[in-house]
């Protein structure tokens, strides 16, 4: 575990299992709008990126217009939603206790609501200051841009290829691995998919894990391949 800088974490789907509760949120709003889309699709294809850019891609595709309204509505609805049910996923606090070196977390989400969720399942203290949104570099700054991820990499002056980033989406492993930095993939959220580990070893994850127990192992063996020392 000596072979890396520092460990990045995405929150929503890797630390708290909030991704199926936006995809649920989002889905009814969306279909209410007139683009109809289940669950399970919002999940699979918009876990990762903002509801604002949500909404452009679907104004690009189905050239649908969207009211701006849908942004505050969802805001609003998601953070209910989030206060009331949001959990930690499972396995999360032991495996935080087996990790040796500095860690952080690099988010989409805003500050708070990443200071909400995770004050609620018992791990803000975990990791606070080190709670990064790339919302507060800038609405053009967040993933798949690498910029939060270097953003919290220079926080602690760890060399970006010395970094392993947790993801559970294919938008934060594209802004990973922009940044050069090193990826396992997680499918152990509620919003996982059938194809989930296929999709994110293509966008570019070195191997994909479902548990939390199974990450220290998984951080010592990718320190020591390709010459991690």
């Amino acid at each position: 575990m000596d072979g890396f800088d520092l460990i990045i974490f995405d929150c929503d789907g890797v630390l708290v299992d909030s991704e199926i509760i936006a995809a649920e949120v989002e889905s009814r709003l969306l279909t209410e709008a007139g683009y109809p889309i289940g669950v399970e699709e919002m999940g699979e294809r918009f876990s990762g990126m903002t509801w604002h850019n949500i909404l452009l891609a679907i104004e690009r595709e189905a050239a649908i217009p969207l009211s701006a309204s849908l942004i505050d509505q969802s805001e609003k609805l998601l953070d209910a939603r989030l206060a009331a049910d949001v959990q930690v996923i499972e396995g999360v606090k032991a495996m935080l206790s087996r990790i040796r070196k500095p860690y952080c977390i690099c988010s989409n989400s805003a500050t708070h609501r990443l200071d909400m969720m995770l004050a609620k399942v018992g791990l803000r203290e975990v990791f606070a200051p080190h709670i990064f949104s790339a919302k507060d570099l800038g609405p053009d700054r967040v993933k798949p841009k690498p910029d939060i991820f270097l953003h919290g990499a220079q926080q602690f002056g760890a060399n970006p290829a010395r970094t392993l980033v947790i993801e559970d989406s294919v938008h934060g492993i594209a802004g990973a691995r922009a940044a050069g930095m090193r990826v396992v993939g997680f499918t152990g959220a509620s919003h996982t998919y059938p194809s989930h580990a296929d999709r994110l070893t293509e966008a570019g994850a070195e191997t994909v894990i479902a548990r939390m127990s199974e990450l220290p192992g998984v951080i010592a063996a990718l320190a020591e391949w390709q010459g991690v020392v």
